[in-house]
């Protein structure tokens, strides 16, 4: 089973984007996983092939038709897929999220314009609806390339042995400890004793403090929820 990607987006042309690069390109041309689009105008049937209208209720913007969306939508084959809407009023992304889906058959990600989706193709498609952070961007492009690499890049084959997922940030709840290389000293900065002491298990107590140490200053909801866990598995 190949992991694919399919993108409904007004602009094809906007991928593979960041997605074409370094090892998440080579494992695509070695068939690891697999990336579509499907152009939403192309399916409009105006004859000047527009895709949008004005908001019901008036006010500013415009609001992509349903028309258009669910004949594009349907058009692919979900399968088994999840059919995401990137758009920032969605549940937040999470670590947990993206790996259930990089175990799966793939995705398919509408990518939204101008005010929104018509709400009724939302409800009818039954799509889940994805946010990846408080802020408003001008499409859902650049959220798609940024789900799809989270998902891909957890894929067996495609990272190789150059990276390892499981002491990364969010994995356990907790943000990752700082990382060090050569050379020892830069502009006066030493790398800490302990990561070339030789230690194994002071230089795994100390990423673990640190991590943890972040991740109480950073982030006090990851910081809330790690305790709880980690008190339940006590």
């Amino acid at each position: 089973m190949t992991f694919t990607a399919t993108c409904l987006t007004l602009y094809p042309e906007a991928f593979p984007g960041a997605l074409g690069v370094s090892l998440l390109e080579t494992a695509r041309k070695n068939g690891i996983w697999a990336l579509e689009t499907v152009d939403i105008r192309s399916f409009s049937r105006h004859k000047h092939a527009s895709v949008d209208d004005t908001p019901a209720g008036g006010g500013p913007g415009m609001v992509l038709r349903p028309d258009v969306a669910a004949a594009a939508i349907d058009s692919v084959e979900l399968g088994s897929r999840p059919l995401i809407y990137m758009t920032p009023r969605g549940k937040p992304l999470t670590q947990a999220r993206v790996r259930e889906w990089a175990g799966g058959p793939g995705v398919v990600v509408f990518c939204g314009r101008f005010e929104g989706l018509d709400e009724r193709v939302i409800e009818a498609r039954q799509m889940e609806e994805v946010s990846i952070g408080d802020a408003v961007l001008a499409g859902g492009e650049i959220p798609a390339q940024y789900l799809i690499e989270a998902c891909v890049r957890l894929i067996p084959g495609v990272l190789g042995k150059l990276a390892s997922t499981e002491d990364e940030s969010f994995e356990g709840d907790c943000l990752e400890y700082p990382h060090y290389t050569r050379p020892r000293v830069w502009e006066g900065r030493d790398i800490p004793d302990v990561l070339l002491s030789g230690d194994h298990a002071k230089v795994e107590r100390w990423r673990r403090e640190k991590s943890e140490e972040i991740t109480q200053r950073r982030r006090p909801d990851l910081w809330s929820r790690y305790q709880r866990r980690d008190g339940e598995e006590r």
